[in-house]
């Protein structure tokens, strides 16, 4: 492999999506499977005589919540360990640095998908969305990615690589007796489930799609008798072991899709138009505010580019209705998109037209896609707000802090003005998209990283998103996961006994923290304000 320590890898390592910047010691990029044991052994060794010693395993480096992001080594997948091995009937088997763009090229070619991929998904890679658990649009159909991890290799903290799957009761036996590090991992595991049982199933959030915390819940399932550690390590940000090796499910996708945009003025028949359209059961539901609008208005050859059409002028007229509400004042507080799919386009239009019928029953303005290239308008509105955002504002920078909260979506009309209430004391600017159909919002405020204030902004608003956000019994994180950002919640969210199960889940695996520190457990809020980019 390559060991790297010159500046410009050093900078470029020591940055992810968030609002950090940690810099590494050394950046290592190896080369095979052998590679990672040697280091992950170097490090074990080491740790006794220097404490700071610590592995975080990074893939494209998209994270938002600065899970990547560590003072010792890191390492990179994405320069060698970045292949697809193979693809089966209804499987592939890929390495975590393949980047997701490059896997699903291929997978389509067998008319195969992964649907759970994020709004990331040119940038990301297959890694990070194991790390993390990622969702995003065909979530709410699909699952989120722990739903498609078959098999899992992964490199534990005695140096060796294993292969996770789910396991009947007769395999989990045989795991049990193992006389070595896996069989303490597999006994100490299924004690910490037996003993706490009644408590880990209550902790499990009452929403759709959680990153949060270890996913205890998940691993053990009663009705089916399977034991799956694969369902702990997806979303453990890796701080648990090294993934090298995963085997995922893919399903065939929807050849046909039709879509329905909602223009709400206000909030009042949210519940309603959301209950109407989820019953006709749509492929994806997602929204964006007035705010994104406006955004991707003045953006518009920014767009235009993107969406790479062959008349550039036709594509511009495609926009008139925008630039006619920006005129006249006519935003809409909240635009849906429900998108449905079938076998053939009638299929897909029908169902299309019965959920455009019913809301613009209520009197709703609503408006049904007639093509693809209208269609994509919209997604790319939807998709690429963060980017243009990230791209464009001069002096202050997107700050995702309480970028992924989730609450059950009849919440909604009660929860959302409570939720801009809270934001607009502190007058940020500020864009609000998500997936509807699950309650749950990315929420990205713009703010100036050399003042001081920011600082002690994030924090104190945090608390009173996530105090709110718990009222409402929905989680802190539904496809973003912990990192630096939201660790310190983890307690706030689950209660101290829950969290302490989460602290002996890593000692369990990794009893000398060389893996991931300070992310899930061992956080700490006035280190993570401390690694706020300066600039």
């Amino acid at each position: 492999g390559d060991i790297l320590t010159d500046e410009n890898t050093i900078k470029e390592f020591s940055r992810d999506a968030s609002i950090f910047e940690i810099k590494p010691e050394v950046v290592i990029a190896p080369a095979d499977v052998s590679d990672i044991q040697k280091i992950v052994n170097f490090v074990s060794e080491t740790k006794d005589t220097d404490p700071g010693v610590s592995i975080t395993a990074r893939a494209a480096g998209s994270c938002m919540s600065g899970g990547a992001l560590n003072t010792s080594i890191i390492l990179d997948f994405k320069k060698h360990l970045n292949k697809l091995i193979e693809i089966g009937s209804d499987y592939a088997v890929v390495e975590p640095g393949m980047f997701y763009r490059d896997f699903e090229k291929q997978t389509l070619e067998h008319n195969l998908l992964l649907p759970p991929f994020p709004a990331s998904r040119e940038i990301c890679a297959i890694g990070g969305m194991l790390g993390n658990n990622a969702a995003g649009e065909k979530t709410l159909t699909h699952g989120k990615i722990e739903d498609y991890v078959l098999e899992l290799n992964v490199i534990l903290a005695d140096g060796n690589e294993y292969v996770f799957k789910a396991l009947n009761e007769e395999e989990l036996k045989q795991k049990l007796s193992l006389q070595n590090f896996e069989g303490d991992v597999y006994r100490k595991t299924h004690q910490l489930i037996q003993a706490n049982q009644a408590l880990i199933d209550s902790a499990k959030p009452n929403v759709s799609k959680n990153s949060a915390g270890y996913y205890l819940w998940n691993i053990y399932d009663k009705e089916k008798k399977i034991f799956d550690l694969t369902k702990l390590f997806v979303g453990s940000q890796g701080t648990l072991g090294i993934i090298t090796k995963a085997k995922l499910k893919l399903v065939p996708p929807e050849q046909n899709s039709t879509m329905v945009v909602v223009f709400l003025k206000n909030l009042d028949g949210l519940v309603t138009i959301v209950q109407k359209i989820l019953a006709l059961k749509p492929e994806t539901f997602e929204s964006y505010d007035d705010y994104t609008l406006k955004l991707a208005i003045r953006f518009l050859p920014d767009l235009i580019k993107i969406l790479k059409p062959k008349n550039m002028l036709k594509m511009g007229w495609q926009f008139l209705p925008e630039f006619w509400m920006t005129l006249t004042g006519g935003f809409p507080k909240l635009v849906l998109l429900a998108e449905f799919t079938g076998k053939t386009h009638e299929e897909s239009y029908l169902k299309a037209q019965n959920a455009f019928n019913q809301v613009k029953a209520m009197g709703v303005k609503t408006h049904l896609i007639k093509d693809e290239q209208e269609a994509n308008k919209y997604w790319v509105i939807r998709r690429e707000s963060f980017a243009l955002l990230r791209k464009h504002v001069k002096n202050k920078h997107t700050a995702p802090f309480i970028d992924d909260i989730i609450v059950r979506p009849e919440f909604l009309p009660e929860f959302l003005p409570k939720l801009n209430k809270l934001i607009q004391k502190y007058k940020l600017t500020y864009t609000i998209a998500g997936h509807v159909g699950n309650g749950n919002f990315h929420i990205i405020p713009l703010m100036d990283f050399k003042d001081p204030n920011t600082a002690r902004i994030i924090p104190k608003l945090s608390d009173e998103v996530y105090n709110l956000v718990l009222a409402y019994h929905g989680s802190i994180t539904a496809e973003h996961n912990d990192g630096l950002i939201r660790s310190p919640y983890l307690k706030q969210m689950y209660g101290e006994k829950v969290f302490k199960l989460f602290e002996e889940t890593k000692k369990i695996f990794d009893p000398k923290n060389i893996f991931n520190p300070g992310k899930k457990v061992g956080s700490s809020l006035e280190y993570a304000m401390q690694q706020i980019i300066r600039e």
